[in-house]
């Protein structure tokens, strides 16, 4: 008894010829519908923030001036500085990149190049991503049990050393995860050639490794100080003064600018909103200058490598 023959496949090509629909026009509607919406989420962004800048400019240029950058603080709106609150914010970026920043790039050379894969770390890489997203004022509270009471006979209170000390808390995860990243983006490539001519581990990474991701590392290190520049609820939980003289060591009492700013803009005379206005300015002003070394430096360490 014979069989009938069975048909032959269709070949995969066939079938994929068959589900394949260019429909080239309705492709192009959504690339085009999707590149608007995209233009309207950055106009979006631009609008606002240029309503933002052009009020903040409007009510704060006519106070900005000599007078006001170098006064004291005052509880006369007319009389009052930011002098006090520039030295302070001053104070703790030292303070905080002296502390943050070996800290925080040793922990990420030691995650990202010495540690071996292993739960606990694993464990450690996880809390250090969730410590990066902790709200700020879970760390204030925490710099005022450790270091305004615990450490007070070394830190002296609430002092600046307490305030830098607690912000550079703050910022030691984004530091140690920027650094990881950087880190990551050098090839394994670079590492084995170390290896391969009898570098140690050690050696490969500052000779080759940490050079070519100083701009990455940089980058996020300033940036992660802009964020400390601007936070506020860490420092009134410490308890940051608000009128004060303009600190002249780590033990004195401080202000900052955006804790003036703060206290300025609570107050119901228009005469302190004008000089909250004019705050945010000068904060801006700080802020920017970061942010332009933070792109000349990796710039220039990026031209260096080529």
């Amino acid at each position: 008894m014979t069989t009938s023959p069975q048909p032959l496949q269709q070949p995969a090509s066939e079938f994929s010829d068959a589900l394949f629909q260019p429909d080239i026009k309705q492709r192009y509607s959504q690339d085009s519908m999707f590149r608007t919406a995209t233009w309207i989420a950055t106009s979006i962004g631009i609008v606002v923030l240029a309503l933002l800048l052009l009020d903040v400019l409007a009510d704060g240029l006519p106070r900005l001036n000599l007078q006001f950058l170098t006064s004291a603080s005052s509880r006369k709106a007319g009389n009052a500085g930011v002098a006090a609150a520039i030295v302070g914010t001053l104070w703790l970026l030292g303070i905080v990149a002296f502390v943050a920043f070996p800290i925080g790039v040793g922990a990420g050379i030691f995650l990202e190049e010495f540690a071996k894969k292993s739960k606990f770390a694993g464990f450690i890489e996880i809390n250090i991503a969730n410590l990066a997203g902790v709200p700020s004022i879970i760390y204030g509270l925490l710099g005022l049990g450790i270091f305004v009471r615990v450490m007070e006979p070394l830190t002296g209170g609430r002092t600046v050393l307490s305030g830098g000390l607690t912000l550079a808390l703050l910022v030691l995860p984004i530091i140690i995860v920027s650094t990881r990243e950087a880190l990551r983006t050098v090839p394994d490539s670079i590492r084995l050639a170390g290896f391969a001519v009898g570098a140690t581990r050690w050696q490969t990474i500052r000779e080759h490794v940490l050079p070519l991701a100083l701009p990455g590392i940089l980058t996020g290190t300033i940036l992660s100080l802009s964020r400390a520049i601007g936070e506020t609820a860490p420092l009134v939980v410490i308890g940051a003064a608000i009128v004060v003289a303009i600190p002249d060591s780590l033990r004195s009492r401080f202000t900052a600018l955006p804790i003036v700013i703060f206290d300025w803009v609570s107050r119901p005379q228009k005469a302190f909103h004008t000089n909250a206005a004019a705050g945010i300015i000068t904060l801006m002003v700080i802020l920017l200058s970061m942010n332009t070394i933070a792109i000349l430096l990796r710039n220039k360490f990026q031209s260096s490598k080529l």
